[in-house]
């Protein structure tokens, strides 16, 4: 097979877990082929280098072999080659470090977790070990109980 569609390839490739979600990247155009965005249905050819772009990086596969059938994930590398250049790989691990998650607005209020790490963020660490419990009140609220 000399040529294969994109978004199939993608598929078979293990690049993307559903067909329909490789050709939603190619219509949002996250799929380029030397700066050209790319439909679904473009045929691909060997030793194209093809970049997908997933946030916050860009990664690049180098075609080796045009398939268009998914394959056992032991013979993705005789299908593709990672040319991904190293400072993309440090543009991610330092997305990671940095741990600021890129919230779109109207996503909705934050889970669980995230809560927590905003009230670790703002609560000052001066009052974390400050006993607000009073025992005194304690006993005096006990007291106007019985009077009741």
């Amino acid at each position: 097979m000399k040529e294969a569609r994109i978004d199939k390839w993608l598929w078979a490739a293990r690049i993307f877990k559903t067909r329909s979600i490789a050709s939603e990247a190619c219509k949002k155009g996250r799929i380029t082929i030397g700066g050209r965005q790319l439909k679904a249905s473009h045929m691909i050819k060997e030793g194209e280098v093809i970049q997908v772009r997933r946030p916050p990086i860009t990664y690049s596969f180098k075609v080796l072999q045009t398939i268009e059938k998914r394959v056992g994930a032991k013979l993705i590398p005789q299908i593709l080659e990672n040319v991904t250049t190293p400072d993309q790989y440090e543009l991610l691990e330092m997305n990671k470090i940095s741990g600021f998650v890129d919230r779109a607005r109207g996503t909705g209020r934050p889970t669980k977790k995230e809560r927590r790490c905003l009230d670790d963020f703002t609560i000052p660490q001066d009052f974390e070990n400050f006993d607000f419990d009073n025992n005194d009140e304690e006993e005096t609220n006990d007291d106007n109980k019985d009077k009741i």
